[in-house]
């Protein structure tokens, strides 16, 4: 006795076997298309507490850059990046892209400053649109104290854990890279 009105009706002639399926394909689908998952509310859940964590981020940034402006540390680290900071060669052939802010800006550099950004000893630091190379130790500490200035500085433990996963699966491991490649 699942629906006794649609079998008097297919008794008596007014409806045929296939209307009927597909009133229940319709109703099936209608109750489909009205069942709430809950994943509207969640992922209006998580974009607000992405924004919540992104603006605690930013008020603890300019807290300690304000704290810092106080001590008088910021003017300290400008004027000492900029006193340590590596001139770039005029005949530099060689452009090197780096991220800053979800924006990609590039150095014209040689072969040998090149080795000594990819190897670690050096840094970059962007400052009032201009790229200054730093050594290592004055980029880690312009990146704990303005990281927003901080544009290339070679984080060891990275390249660490990169090549752990690369030598573990790395189907390639037997072919040569090129050493000129640069994104």
């Amino acid at each position: 006795m699942a629906n006794a009105l649609q079998d008097q009706l297919l008794k008596a002639g007014l409806t045929s076997k296939q209307s009927v399926k597909n009133v229940k394909t319709q109703k099936r689908r209608d109750k489909k298309a009205n069942v709430d998952d809950g994943s509207a509310v969640l992922k209006q859940q998580i974009a607000e507490q992405k924004q919540l964590q992104a603006k605690k981020d930013k008020q603890l940034n300019e807290q300690r850059f304000n704290e810092a402006t106080e001590k008088g540390q910021v003017k300290g680290l400008i004027s000492e990046f900029i006193k340590f900071a590596i001139s770039i060669p005029k005949d530099a052939e060689t452009k090197f892209n780096y991220t800053l802010e979800k924006k990609i800006f590039s150095v014209y550099i040689n072969d040998k400053i090149q080795g000594q950004l990819l190897n670690g000893s050096l840094g970059i630091i962007r400052y009032e649109d201009k790229s200054y190379l730093v050594p290592h130790k004055l980029a880690v500490r312009v990146n704990l104290l303005v990281p927003q200035w901080c544009g290339y500085l070679w984080d060891s433990s990275a390249q660490d854990a990169v090549a752990q996963v690369a030598d573990a699966d790395d189907p390639y491991a037997n072919y040569a890279i090129p050493d000129d490649l640069m994104w």
